[in-house]
């Protein structure tokens, strides 16, 4: 048993060194994060796996619908890119190409990967009324790709199975499980079978920046809460949330209400509803 204890405190402060000579920050929120990943590595999975997904799905053929996802994604990214470089933060969005596509789905889903690969399923649509709205899912999307969650899952679970293995080992050691991890950690959708979920700390965060993102784009902040109400009123699950990686919708509504003034600072209209 001491030996064990010990080397569960060997562990830990391994971890803890980690952490601290391999740490980001977030953007706008200013945490912390573990960051053991190299992003051209990650940019590079990221892509790939990207071009599997749109080869092996159907982009819609509706033509409204599809113009006003890259209307609306590409005024966000506009907003993030000049809010970035404005604090010297460009670097976080370096490889970036924006690309936004709608998918036939049924799914209520959307994601961004790495790079800026922006995805929204048709099965979201209904709960989107208006463009606002849609600002806040994409906004919460790229927000997750912006702080680089997908990276900091992917060196967390690069800890857990062998205390800070570099990325490029794990692919030389285990390039199937390693391809795995990060198809995982990038949230894309239920075709892979399994996913790694965000955190609450995550979510939580995306829902914030996202709140900037969109005001900083022109679109309505506070048209979050309705959106998310929806989302509530077709969520069948009542999972209670401390079993659950997501926030409950009735915690996320207070904490972005709490938010919202501050993301009315970055709001101003340019004829987004």
């Amino acid at each position: 048993m001491g030996s064990f204890f010990a080397s569960s405190i060997n562990k830990t402060v391994l971890v803890s060194m980690l952490f601290l000579a391999s740490c980001a920050t977030v953007p706008l929120t200013g945490r912390k994060q573990l960051s053991l990943v190299n992003e051209s590595e990650v940019m590079t999975m990221s892509l790939s796996q990207y071009d599997q997904f749109i080869k092996s799905n159907k982009i819609s053929s509706d033509k409204a619908q599809t113009e006003r996802v890259r209307r609306v994604g590409s005024r966000i990214a506009v907003a993030v890119e000049q809010y970035l470089k404005e604090k010297g933060f460009s670097h976080y969005l370096d490889g970036y190409k924006w690309e936004f596509n709608l998918i036939e789905d049924k799914s209520v889903n959307a994601w961004c990967m790495p790079g800026g690969k922006v995805v929204v399923y048709t099965g979201i649509l209904p709960l989107m009324k208006n463009d606002a709205q849609m600002a806040t899912v994409m906004s919460h999307e790229i927000a997750h790709a912006v702080a680089r969650h997908g990276s900091e899952r992917m060196s967390e679970q690069l800890v857990a199975q062998g205390a800070g293995t570099a990325l490029a080992v794990a692919l030389a050691e285990k390039p199937q499980q390693t391809q795995q991890l990060a198809m995982a950690a990038f949230g894309v959708g239920s075709q892979i079978g399994v996913m790694l979920p965000f955190s609450r700390t995550h979510e939580y965060e995306a829902d914030e920046m996202g709140l900037y993102f969109m005001a900083m784009a022109g679109y309505d902040p506070s048209q979050s809460i309705d959106f998310w109400k929806a989302m509530a009123q077709n969520n069948t699950s009542k999972t209670p949330e401390f079993l659950s990686t997501h926030p409950l919708d009735e915690n996320r509504i207070k904490r972005i209400s709490e938010k919202l003034p501050e993301a009315m600072k970055y709001y101003h209209p340019q004829g987004g509803k």
